[in-house]
Formats: C-alpha cells, sequence, structure tokens
C-alpha cells in the first residue's frame, strides 16, 4: 500500500472503531466485536511502514561482467 491509500484505509477504520466502541456504551456490547478489532487493526494499518520498503532478493548472487568467449576457427 502506498502512504495516501494507507491513510485513508486506516483512518476509515479508527474512525469506525471509535464510533462502534462509543456506540456499544448507549446500546447493546455486541458492538464492542466489530469496534476493537476495527481500531487494532487501523492502528496497525496506519503504523506499518515496513510493507513500503523493498527488499532486495538474496538468491541473486553480484556477479562481475561476463568474459565474452572468442569462437576458435580452423
Amino acid at each position: 500500500m502506498n502512504l495516501l491509500s494507507r491513510t485513508i484505509t486506516g483512518s476509515i477504520l479508527v474512525l469506525l472503531g471509535i464510533s462502534l466502541i462509543v456506540a456499544g456504551f448507549f446500546t447493546m456490547f455486541i458492538t464492542w466485536i466489530y469496534g476493537i478489532p476495527s481500531l487494532i487493526i487501523g492502528i496497525f494499518i496506519l503504523l506499518n511502514t515496513k510493507e513500503d520498503k523493498i527488499e532486495e532478493r538474496k538468491d541473486l548472487k553480484v556477479r562481475g561482467p561476463k568474459k565474452q568467449y572468442v569462437k576458435k576457427t580452423r
């Protein structure tokens, strides 16, 4: 995820989680089952920057320039 989509998604989930938790105080506490995980996932999405970094492949080895072989003629 890039920064913009991560910010939008995380903010929506955080706001949804907070609103469900607050609604749980005034209505049924069953909304906390959806509110608390939404809040946690939203915070995780906002704080996760490790996903944006590109990792180097470890199966490729750096090699020097290839030698060109001259075909022998008779």
